[in-house]
């Protein structure tokens, strides 16, 4: 008789002793974790570290408007990626200790001015007007996501489960 091999993790863990009866009521069945806790403490600063390259690059490429790259462009590139990772890091650190909703809504109102912000360097046309329109059309859908997901991750006292 064939058995499944070990995982790491170890066993589901039990949060209630099972009924008399037999049957498992209330028992949370966890996944095991497939990523190391090491693996898990790299990526926390490289993605981050990452995305910062990212939108650094992408906010010097949108002000160059095709020209030639310049030493001022650089370094806008730089201090940008560095406030983008920067604030990444702070609000990591500081939304996932607040209720479901204003996590939700801390992490929408980021990812909507991070857009905006973009939007308004890519082109001499774009307005104010037009680059909050569109950081709000992209915070308002980022909100809804979000919060659906911790609502579905948390109990009724705000206890994070997997």
């Amino acid at each position: 008789m064939a058995h499944a091999a070990p995982a790491p993790g170890g066993m589901p863990q039990r949060t209630t002793t099972p009924r008399p009866g037999g049957r498992d009521t209330g028992a949370v069945r966890r996944l095991p974790d497939v990523f190391s806790e090491r693996t898990h403490a790299v990526a926390r600063w490289a993605l981050p570290i990452v995305l910062g390259v990212v939108y650094g690059y992408w906010a010097a490429a949108n002000t160059r408007y095709g020209g030639p790259i310049t030493g001022w462009n650089v370094l806008f590139g730089v201090v940008t990626g560095v406030v983008f990772f920067a604030v990444f890091r702070a609000l990591e650190s500081y939304a996932v200790r607040r209720r479901r909703e204003v996590h939700a809504v801390l992490w929408a109102a980021f990812t909507g001015i991070a857009v905006g912000f973009l939007y308004s360097l890519s082109g001499r046309g774009h307005g104010v007007l037009e680059s909050a329109v569109l950081a709000l059309a992209v915070a308002v859908p980022t909100f809804v996501v979000l919060f659906y997901r911790y609502y579905t991750h948390e109990d009724a006292a705000g206890h994070r489960i997997r």
